[in-house]
């Protein structure tokens, strides 16, 4: 298994590259969106660099499924799995707002082992392997060692399903008892996580193909990262709570009791 490993890791680094000159050239030229059934936007960068990744991808490692966000699942019952975001964020990468990256993790068995996060426009890349740390361009990193809700930084991304939430109050009630909120969203506030920078994050909608790559990186960085119920990630996961160990406690406790008072 660690000869797999390595050798995706190599090609997920290979295909985050890949992808980033596709990225890089639409984001100088710009690029026409179309509208998915969903109402939600995409754009030929987005299947460029999906079609690139899943090349390099599948060269690397033939036995294993690929699950896209523009192309879907060839296979998801297979011991290997990738699961591929070539564009999170085309919402602000069309609105000309820096917070997108490409996201590509691996998983076994239902578990997931590897993650590699790449933001092009700041030409920072974060990886990991399960058991072997977490890096960010080649540097370790571990997030903080916040322990007292006093001195928390929290961040928030899509929480529009919260606010119908009576969780919603526990996390005005957090906020107010946290040293400073902030909304960074999409990669950033996990890669912030990680590095040390904050120490929670709080999302309620999104999906696996977000946070699946973000979810190892934070958790080889000595982070505790479920959904916002305390359950695992897997394929169906549409929310998260992700944070320091004694942060990440205290609020999966304040928002279980919303929950029982509901």
């Amino acid at each position: 298994m660690t000869d797999t490993l390595d050798k995706a890791l190599a090609a997920a680094r290979d295909a985050a590259g890949a992808a980033a000159d596709i990225i890089l050239h639409y984001w100088r030229s710009g690029v026409d969106v179309i509208v998915k059934g969903d109402d939600t936007p995409v754009t030929v960068a987005d299947r460029e660099a999906e079609l690139a990744i899943r090349e390099i991808l599948a060269r690397a490692l033939p036995e294993a499924g690929i699950y896209g966000e523009e192309y879907g699942a060839d296979d998801t019952s297979r011991e290997w799995l990738w699961l591929v975001d070539p564009l999170d964020g085309t919402k602000s990468f069309v609105r000309r707002t820096p917070f997108f990256s490409t996201q590509i993790a691996l998983m076994h068995r239902g578990e997931l082992v590897l993650g590699v996060s790449s933001a092009p426009v700041y030409d920072e890349r974060m990886w990991a392997v399960r058991g072997r740390g977490a890096f960010l361009d080649g540097e370790p990193v571990r997030v903080a060692d916040t322990t007292a809700f006093s001195q928390a930084a929290i961040s928030t991304g899509n929480v529009k399903t919260l606010t119908s939430d009576a969780r919603w109050n526990a996390l005005g009630a957090m906020i107010r008892d946290s040293n400073r909120i902030r909304g960074y969203g999409d990669f950033c506030h996990y890669h912030l996580l990680a590095r040390g920078s904050l120490d929670l994050v709080v999302e309620s909608d999104l999906n696996i193909l977000d946070i699946a790559a973000l979810a190892v990186i934070v958790r080889e960085a000595g982070g505790v990262f479920t959904n916002l119920d305390g359950g695992q990630i897997g394929l169906d996961t549409r929310s998260v709570l992700a944070g320091t160990p004694a942060i990440h406690v205290e609020a999966l406790s304040r928002f279980r009791g919303a929950t029982i008072d509901r």
